[in-house]
């Protein structure tokens, strides 16, 4: 090409510095980006739960405690969206990492991309800690105008352009997931021999891809009209309800972004510790591709209450409800996975199991919301709160903690302490469930979300203290977490090759992984799930060289 030179693409270590400075540059591993991923999501993770800790004090009795409204309306806005960016990074974590040891990939398609992708979403995120800074924003995270368009908080600005290149980024990602998926899988490895945590994050990827273009419109527009005054939203010209149907048609599939990898984890490990081929693989496999095409018709349930005509809320109520169908089919091949296995319940095993009764909380209240005589009395109580807390703790959050538990020995070398692993589990999910349960009960005596105070007449005082002390104890095991993995990344025991017995090739090469994961590509001959049965073999791996 005129003009341009080529730039070898080096895999390694830095050289002349430490190897762990490798973490804090630009490096092309998809190892090294899944770790970078993965920390940033969880130091996002603390710091949005910070905020909702700090309102959720200022929720425990009527009246106005330390903030006043504008202060609590900055923090729950800012939660929100900050938790939203954190599972994103998780999710970015998860596949970066793991799709190309799973498929024996050598790397992603594009490591320049990606990289590009993981630093283009650290601005975002910083961007949305500076609108806090400067005096944040008052829209909650949804931005709905004409409040976002008219409102003089300069924070406003830095919260739309945060979200809008969160989404570039992840559209950035997800293209060379897809690339990665269908190029480069292991000789043998057809699509249904795919590990089935591939296939949740190739329909999430599939999700990203085609959705994320529709909420970047709409928060360029709100900008656009911030910044020039033309006229998009605001009436008599504009149209609120157009932002609100852009919005939405991106941000319910992005539901399915955040909780299709989530349940790909549980539908992986669920096998390894219950020593039973997984249940039904070809159904739970597709149930992720229906789960995201499904999700693509059911945005206007979000906009029953918006005045649409009954001819538009029975077919929306109908198609929401069809998204029950896929789902189900996962937790019958959950359960029957189970059954009659020879469980075992280390940390991670315990953690799908919290996954598994958390996320059946969001499931069982997802229909009473997808039907419009109940939706439009629970509508922006909260009830939803507690639904979707709910959706997105079993979803992703147990999910995401019991893959860092499982995946940490592959990654460091080191064994996790086993008695402080299980220390969070046990303090976090009663904590989360009292949290949810709470918060729809609340919901139903008429406690409206975004407000911030409350008619002492409704009787909620001792739940709201239940709520706020069930987040401060889900807040102190997530910090146990954190001080479990970085104590025994110093001084953790040695951990064996393969402490899990799992089929996986990721499991079948030393710990920490190689730098080019395998000097041969594995060669799939067999079924990835057949544990428990005689001569079964699924990948063979050729010897490698042990990483740094």
């Amino acid at each position: 090409m005129a003009g341009g030179r080529d730039v070898p693409l080096r895999h390694g270590p830095p050289e002349h510095r430490p190897a762990w400075t490798r973490y804090f540059s630009v490096d092309y591993n998809h190892k090294v980006i899944g770790i970078q991923y993965t920390v940033t999501a969880i130091i996002v993770l603390l710091f949005g739960g910070l905020l909702a800790i700090i309102f959720r004090l200022e929720l425990v009795y009527p009246g106005m405690q330390f903030l006043n409204p504008q202060q609590y309306n900055t923090l729950f806005s800012a939660h929100g969206i900050i938790m939203i960016v954190s599972i994103l990074l998780g999710v970015g974590g998860m596949i970066n990492y793991l799709v190309p040891l799973m498929i024996g990939a050598k790397d992603m398609a594009y490591p320049r991309l990606n990289a590009f992708s993981y630093w283009v979403a650290v601005p975002a995120a910083v961007l949305l800690f500076i609108g806090l800074v400067v005096g944040g924003w008052d829209t909650g995270w949804v931005g709905y105008p004409t409040l976002s368009t008219r409102s003089a908080l300069i924070g406003v600005q830095f919260f739309l352009l945060g979200f809008y290149i969160v989404g570039f980024s992840s559209i950035a990602g997800s293209i060379n997931m897809v690339v990665t998926t269908f190029t480069m899988r292991a000789p043998g490895m057809g699509l249904f021999r795919m590990p089935i945590f591939v296939w949740g994050a190739l329909a999430a990827s599939l999700i990203q891809m085609t959705a994320t273009q529709t909420v970047g419109v709409a928060l360029l527009l709100v900008l656009v009209q911030r910044a020039f005054g033309l006229n998009f939203f605001s009436p008599p010209d504009g149209d609120p309800l157009l932002y609100q149907h852009l919005f939405w048609f991106y941000s319910h599939p992005v539901v399915y972004v955040f909780v299709l990898p989530g349940l790909g984890i549980i539908s992986e490990l669920l096998p390894v510790f219950a020593r039973k081929p997984l249940f039904g693989y070809r159904w739970i496999a597709l149930s992720s591709i229906a789960i995201a095409l499904v999700g693509f018709l059911v945005w206007a349930h979000h906009m029953f209450v918006s005045g649409m005509d009954d001819s538009l809320r029975v077919p929306f109520m109908m198609a929401t409800l069809l998204v029950a169908v896929p789902t189900g089919v996962k937790f019958f091949s959950w359960v029957g996975t189970i059954w009659q296995g020879k469980l075992i319940f280390p940390t991670p095993m315990l953690f799908v199991l919290g996954a598994i009764s958390v996320f059946l909380i969001g499931g069982l209240t997802g229909p009473i919301l997808a039907t419009v005589p109940t939706d439009m009395h629970l509508h922006d109580s909260y009830w939803i709160v507690g639904h979707f807390h709910a959706t997105m703790f079993g979803g992703f959050v147990f999910p995401f903690f019991a893959a860092l538990y499982y995946w940490f020995p592959k990654a460091t070398g080191r064994m996790y302490n086993e008695s402080l692993g299980k220390l969070h589990f046990y303090l976090m999910t009663p904590a989360f469930w009292v949290m949810s349960l709470g918060q729809m009960r609340i919901g139903l005596l008429g406690m409206r979300r975004r407000i911030a105070d409350y008619d002492p007449s409704l009787g909620i005082e001792q739940t709201q203290l239940l709520i706020t002390i069930a987040g401060l104890i889900i807040g102190w095991s997530v910090l146990i977490m954190v001080y479990n993995l970085v104590a025994s990344l110093r001084s953790g025991k040695v951990a064996v090759r393969n402490p899990w017995g799992s089929r996986s090739p990721e499991w079948q090469i030393p710990s920490p992984v190689p730098e080019m994961n395998y000097d041969q590509p594995p060669v799939v001959v067999g079924d990835p799930y057949d544990y428990g049965l005689a001569d079964s073999t699924y990948v063979q791996v050729a010897p490698a060289t042990p990483g740094d």
